[in-house]
Formats: structure tokens, sequence, C-alpha cells
């Protein structure tokens, strides 16, 4: 199974992301973290990118607030898909994060999350690498009746 690449711009950024990776591990998918800024790092967030696919990543995750240019410097070197996750922060709490990920140029898409949405940018990255892997859409597929069960229980218990 191809693993899921988490890079953030900053180690700040780490609370937020952590719960991506934790998604990831209990659907029993291998995540690697790593922190490049796109300001900063630009040749090294680069060459992870060119590389990505070579070194088995089916999907990559990029978390970074203020300017938020990291997810855009990702897949400018990737066809991989990429999972912008905007982080709050500074005087915008992260609509300018926001509105950096998701204005790309057209043919250089970034899927983009809700501020600091880590878990829904895990379950992205586990529907797009479920496409190619019956076993993971299995689990997906258990995990969201699970979540059907639950509201349902929970209905239930409202109304006596």
């Amino acid at each position: 199974m191809k693993k899921v690449g988490i890079v953030m711009g900053s180690d700040s950024d780490l609370p937020v992301v952590e719960k991506a990776a934790e998604v990831l591990r209990e659907f029993g998918v291998e995540s690697e973290m790593h922190i490049y800024s796109a300001h900063r790092t630009p040749e090294e967030a680069r060459e992870f990118s060119l590389h990505a696919a070579e070194n088995g990543f089916g999907v990559l995750i990029a978390a970074a607030g203020m300017a938020a240019h990291l997810a855009g410097a990702i897949a400018a070197n990737t066809v991989l898909p990429v999972i912008g996750i905007p982080i709050a922060g500074g005087a915008l709490k992260g609509m300018d994060a926001l509105l950096s990920t998701v204005m790309m140029p057209s043919g250089i898409p970034v899927a983009t999350v809700a501020i600091d949405g880590a878990k829904n940018a895990a379950y992205l990255a586990l529907e797009i690498l479920a496409v190619g892997d019956a076993e993971l859409r299995d689990k997906l597929l258990r995990f969201r009746g699970e979540g059907r069960e639950n509201v349902l229980k929970k209905d239930k218990k409202l109304r006596g």
C-alpha cells in the first residue's frame, strides 16, 4: 500500500497534523512527517515532492499557516494528489492560510480542508488511496457505517 506524506511548514503545526497521522494509523496506513518551509527550505520541499512517488507515497498532505504557500509549492513539483491544511494563526486566524491554500492556479490543484482540518485531510487521503485498495475501501465503509449507527443510537436515546 502507498504511504501518505505529511509536510508541515513549522514544528508549531505538529499539534494539528498529529491528528492526521493518528487517523492514518487507525486505518493501518503508513505515514511519514517532515518539516519543510516553502520559504525557508524551498529546495528541500521541492526535492521531497519531486521524488515522492518513487519513494512510495500515494498522497501528500501539506499544512501551513499565514501565507501558506507550502501546499502549492509541493503540488507544483508532483502530480500526486496534494491536500492542504490551512493552519490557524496570525492576525487573520487562519483565513489568510485558507485563501492561500485554496486559490491555486488552473492546472496545479490542491484539495483543501477546513482550517486545522487535519482529520478530514487524513480521511480524504484514505479515500484517494482506497480507489485502488479494496481492503482500505472496506475499512472506510465500516467506519462510515459505525458513524451512522452512533448517530441513530443518539437519536433513539434523545427520543426515549
